[in-house]
């Protein structure tokens, strides 16, 4: 049963010029607030990235996001179409790599020839027949990928992506998902444990501490990014010390 101060209705309904409307949203375990008081707006083609110490609220946030949890309080407006890719594919090992592309649609080979051109933005038309088992990891996440911009979202959530990933295919994978959210325009929300990453994709970058928001700001970086940029550096040095982190140089934490 739904708790009476808790709304839930798709963003369209409501604020147009919203991709994503939340406001006091609160979470709670036990009796610890993992969100507690949460306000957020995201612009339609928005780029948003959630940084914070982990167990700060950023998962449980993007679930409530994606329709995976819900709220205990507030209210929450999104899009109806919501995608979702996780730190692993979770690709189906007994289907091909298309049909993992198209898993769920009504009728599988109706969305043959999307998961075909899904897969030929994401540089894995060859692929098209292969099995999961044989692809690498960052292959496997370009087809999780496809999967998620097949079916057009208005709101893509990205839960750490790419952090089983190689450093060098983290890199390709950044380069990757900034040309498809260029072309395909949904709002976005990344969740991620790196500051260098978060800077390098983002539009604007939110700062959870303790199940509320430590820090908002746009990210005055101009394209393309580059992290010897000065103001690349100043905006990590901020974030860094915001997070409890001194004298870093790197983007983890």
């Amino acid at each position: 049963m739904s708790s009476p101060d808790l709304l839930t209705v798709p963003a369209q309904a409501r604020t147009p010029q919203l991709a994503v409307d939340l406001r006091g949203v609160r979470r709670i375990f036990g009796d610890r607030a993992v969100l507690d008081g949460i306000d957020i707006q995201l612009k339609p083609a928005e780029f948003v990235a959630l940084l914070g110490p982990s167990g700060t609220g950023k998962t449980t946030l993007l679930r409530i996001l994606a329709g995976l949890d819900r709220a205990d309080a507030g209210v929450v407006r999104v899009p109806a179409n919501r995608s979702v890719v996780f730190q692993e594919p979770r690709l189906v090992p007994a289907k091909r790599v298309w049909q993992n592309v198209v898993l769920g649609f009504a009728r599988e080979r109706d969305g043959r020839d999307a998961a075909r051109a899904a897969l030929s933005e994401v540089g894995l038309a060859a692929h098209e027949h292969a099995w999961p088992k044989t692809l690498s990891g960052g292959e496997a996440q370009r087809v999780a990928l496809a999967r998620a911009l097949v079916r057009e979202p208005g709101l893509l959530l990205l839960d750490e992506p790419f952090a089983a990933l190689d450093a060098l295919t983290r890199i390709r994978m950044h380069e990757l998902v900034g040309q498809l959210w260029a072309r395909h325009h949904p709002a976005v929300v990344l969740v991620t444990h790196d500051v260098d990453e978060a800077i390098l994709l983002a539009d604007r970058i939110i700062l959870l501490n303790r199940g509320a928001i430590d820090l908002d700001l746009p990210v005055a970086v101009d394209k393309p990014r580059q992290r010897s940029d000065p103001a690349f550096a100043d905006l990590r040095a901020l974030l860094l010390d915001h997070l409890g982190v001194k004298g870093q140089q790197g983007g983890h934490h």
